[in-house]
């Protein structure tokens, strides 16, 4: 059973950077490749449907960790608190700002939720890395030394380079095949780390009877996760944008 549940966070975890990146990235490029509103409204359009539906990973991924791997709770709260800290202020103002942005008139309003989007999704981009970083070197008592930057900003230019990906694919018509590419390049890192922490993970992983019930409560939930996914991007995948964020 701590295998399978391995397997689970592993999966959870790959699968969000190669669908949540592609949004932090392009909220990250925000400035760069909407030089007008109307620009930067085309672009909001073709990330935010994606953006509650790629974020539901990050959930499941929590819960995995605290009810498959209770004992890695404390060392990584405690140890990784300010980058912590920093992912869910970012996470807060990025999303602040996708649902603030046309809920009033006026270009300052709109400018300034637009800066939200992109410093939250900055933020999310340099806290994540930081965290990826952290995990790869033992969980070190400085995460946010000049290594953990370092990754950080390292993983800031690769969901950058996910989330123009993703624009030319939605806006631009390119083809499938670069966007999957840059999928998979955005799930590496977290692939690598989680692997290299596999012997941790499942020293610290939760009974088999707990593990056991933790399925039969998750399991039947499964298909309706799927099925969301599946349903978001037939719907949001192609066609005319959106207009309400």
């Amino acid at each position: 059973m701590e295998i399978v549940w391995f397997a689970t966070f592993a999966v959870l975890l790959a699968g969000y950077f190669a669908l949540e990146g592609f949004d932090i990235g392009l909220g990250v490029l925000l400035p760069v490749l909407g030089r007008s509103p109307a620009a930067r409204d085309r672009l909001v359009g073709a990330m935010a449907p994606f953006v509650l539906a790629n974020e539901v990973w990050l959930i499941a991924l929590a819960g995995v960790l605290f009810g498959a791997f209770p004992a890695l709770e404390g060392p990584v709260l405690s140890g990784l608190y300010p980058l912590v800290a920093v992912v869910l202020l970012a996470w807060i103002v990025r999303d602040a700002g996708l649902w603030f942005r046309r809920r009033a008139g006026g270009a300052r309003w709109r400018l300034l939720w637009d800066g939200a989007v992109c410093a939250g999704s900055a933020g999310l981009a340099l806290g994540w890395g930081a965290v990826l970083t952290a995990v790869a070197r033992g969980l070190p008592a400085s995460p946010l030394d000049p290594l953990g930057l370092a990754g950080g900003v390292a993983l800031l230019a690769l969901l950058a380079w996910h989330g123009r990906t993703f624009a030319a694919w939605r806006l631009d018509g390119a083809r499938g095949g670069s966007l999957l590419l840059s999928a998979c390049a955005a799930a590496l890192p977290a692939a690598l780390v989680v692997a290299g922490a596999a012997g941790r993970m499942l020293g610290d992983a939760a009974p088999d009877q707990t593990l056991t019930v933790l399925g039969v409560m998750v399991v039947p939930f499964v298909p309706f996760l799927v099925g969301a996914q599946v349903w978001v991007w037939r719907t949001f995948s192609k066609g005319a944008l959106p207009t309400f964020f």
